[in-house]
Parts: structure tokens; sequence; C-alpha cells
């Protein structure tokens, strides 16, 4: 045998080893999750996917378009305050109603992430100030606010929507997003909530694509009924835009970023698996 014959069959051994073949060269799909920059994760109120496809909610409609929208979509429980602190937390913690103040010392994404060296702030809109552990003000309601509920997540992480960066570069790792009452859907139309989005977050959609971030939007539950169907939508880099149809759940969202931190899996996260189909 030749030695031009030789190297060819040793570069052929070579690419078999790696799982590409010479004809081809193109890469396996992705066995994990990207560690992405920056996530932010924004979550709506009480609206079943069926809700989210009508010409209100365009945005919504248009967002999914460009990522990955997952039609198998599941809340956890209802009502809303338990949903919130279980994507956070991977348990609802006891919780059955949306009765406040709670209080837990388990653990929790927020330090998860920051015990791991990373960032974690929680955005309220309408929130009165920083930190803030009140109940409600105004159009604010802490039983949307997850994290404050956890004594392990600073006070420092508790921020109000209105400091929210337009330079997307001072985003912490992971970062939650409330809208208030109305903005969520809760009080007010799909309409609004959709024209919300579109104007406060848009702009971070557009930008993540092309410095390896992600926009994760979703809600809390659907409208009460028994299938709490919701829709879930990722966009940013590296996603593979199109419909997937997987069931998945907020613990299955939380398990997904934790994975991409390389974070251990808390409670209800650790009997799921990542999403890794989705991704480039």
């Amino acid at each position: 045998m030749s030695l031009r014959r030789i190297g060819i069959a040793l570069a052929s051994l070579a690419l078999l080893g790696t799982g590409l073949t010479a004809a081809s060269p193109q890469a396996q799909a992705a066995t994990t999750v990207p560690a992405f920059d920056h996530i932010v994760l924004v979550m709506f109120e009480n609206k079943a996917t069926s809700q989210i496809t009508a010409s209100s909610a365009s945005y919504f409609t248009s967002l999914a378009s460009q990522g990955a929208k997952f039609t198998q979509s599941y809340a956890i429980t209802h009502p809303s305050q338990p949903n919130y602190i279980a994507l956070f937390s991977g348990g609802t913690q006891g919780v059955t109603n949306d009765n406040c103040p709670k209080t837990f010392s388990t653990g929790n994404l927020g330090a998860q992430l920051i015990a791991a060296g990373k960032t974690f702030k929680g955005y309220s809109e309408a929130m009165p100030s920083d930190g803030y552990t009140g109940c409600s003000s105004g159009t604010y309601r802490r039983k949307h606010n997850s994290w404050v509920d956890f004594s392990t997540v600073p006070a420092a992480s508790n921020v109000r929507f209105s400091t929210f960066p337009t330079d997307y570069t001072k985003l912490p790792t992971v970062a939650f997003v409330t809208p208030d009452m109305c903005n969520d859907m809760h009080d007010c139309s799909i309409g609004t909530g959709n024209t919300w989005l579109k104007n406060n977050l848009d702009g971070y959609a557009q930008w993540a694509k092309t410095h390896n971030s992600l926009l994760i939007v979703t809600f809390d539950e659907d409208n009460s009924l028994s299938l709490n169907h919701i829709y879930t939508a990722f966009v940013g880099a590296n996603v593979k835009a199109g419909s997937y149809s997987e069931k998945i759940t907020h613990y299955t969202v939380l398990r997904t970023i934790e994975t991409a931190y390389g974070l251990s899996a808390l409670g209800g996260a650790a009997g799921v698996s990542p999403i890794t189909d989705v991704w480039q």
C-alpha cells in the first residue's frame, strides 16, 4: 500500500473515532446544553397555549418561530405561586396557595449560581424598591417573585425591573423577569402582555442570537384547566428553530439551566432530562 493510501486510511480511522466520516463532515447533534453567557427567563400568567396562538399574541408567535417552540410544555400545578417556586427550586416547598409571605432555606437556582461563582438577579416590575420583601405594592405581587422567598438568595439579587440594563453585557449570568399584574396578563389582556414583551425584551432576544445568550419565555400555569398546557419558547444563540414535541415542565426548564452551568439538579429537576435536541 502506498504512503498516500496509508495516510488516507489513518485519516478515515481518526474521523470514525470522532463520530464523523469523510462523506459526512457535519458534527453530531448536541448532547448537552451550551454554557450561555446570559440567560433571561420571563414568566407570564394564567394562559393556556391555545390562547397564545391568536392574533392578539402576534409577537409571541413571531418569537416562537425564531427559536424553539415547545408544543408539549406543562406547568406543575395550580395556582400561581407554587409554579414560580417549583421552577426556581425544583419543588413547590409544600405551597398550595398564593398566600404571603413564604420563606425557605432550601436549595434554589439563585444560590446555586452564586455558589458556583456565577451571578443571579430577579427583576420585578412595579416593585417599589430593591430588596423589597412586602407582599404587595400597587401592581406588584410577591407571589410572583420566587427568589425573595429564599433566605439563601441575597437581597441584592432582588431588584426592580426598572434597573434591567440596556447594555445587555451588564446582565447577570441568569436573570428572571416578572412583569407586573397587568403586563403579565393576570389582570389585563393578552394583547397588553404581547406588547410589553415586544417593547421590553425583543432587543435582548435579537442581541442574544449573536452574543451566546438565551431568552426563555414561559407561563406559570394555564387558565385553570386540568391539562395545564402552556406556551414555552427558547430564542437565542445556537438554537435550532422549529417545533419540538417532547413533554417538558418547569422542572425540565430548571434542569436545562442547571446543566448549562454544571450545577446539580434540584428536587424534581433531578427526575427529568435537560433539553438537548434544540441546540446547533
